[in-house]
């Protein structure tokens, strides 16, 4: 048996959907810890996209949220590699280019992971600092 295009289609948009849920989640839980959302979802050409870019006091936030399902294999706050990292590093630096420089706190790359289990309540930690 084989699997039509639209059982891709339907797993992309699941993960989409979850990715969404846990981003919303995430900007309610920095917004509650008394950050200032600024920006969501920034692209930069290729390079990539901030989920997050929010205020902190004087400090530019930077964060990155990971929302996986409970029973997944990997911790969503094990998903940041060393590479990706560098590369939020790197987005944070064009963010601040483009929006007039960097702010009087610096700037500082937060990670937010959001674990969905089959019931109950989903858990959302906040790690500041990560990179």
């Amino acid at each position: 048996m084989t699997v039509g295009a639209g059982g891709g289609a339907d797993m992309s948009k699941a993960r989409s959907e979850l990715g969404r849920y846990g981003e919303d989640l995430a900007a309610r839980r920095l917004a509650r810890a008394g950050l200032t959302i600024l920006q969501r979802n920034w692209r930069c050409g290729r390079s990539g996209e901030i989920d997050i870019v929010a205020r902190d006091g004087s400090t530019l936030v930077v964060c990155e949220v990971k929302t996986r399902r409970d029973g997944g294999f990997q911790h969503p706050m094990a998903a940041v590699t060393p590479e990706k990292a560098r590369r939020l590093l790197d987005l944070a630096e064009r963010w601040v280019q483009a929006h007039g420089g960097a702010p009087p706190g610096g700037v500082r790359i937060d990670l937010v992971g959001v674990l969905v289990p089959r019931r109950g309540a989903p858990r959302v930690e906040h790690a500041r600092g990560v990179a």
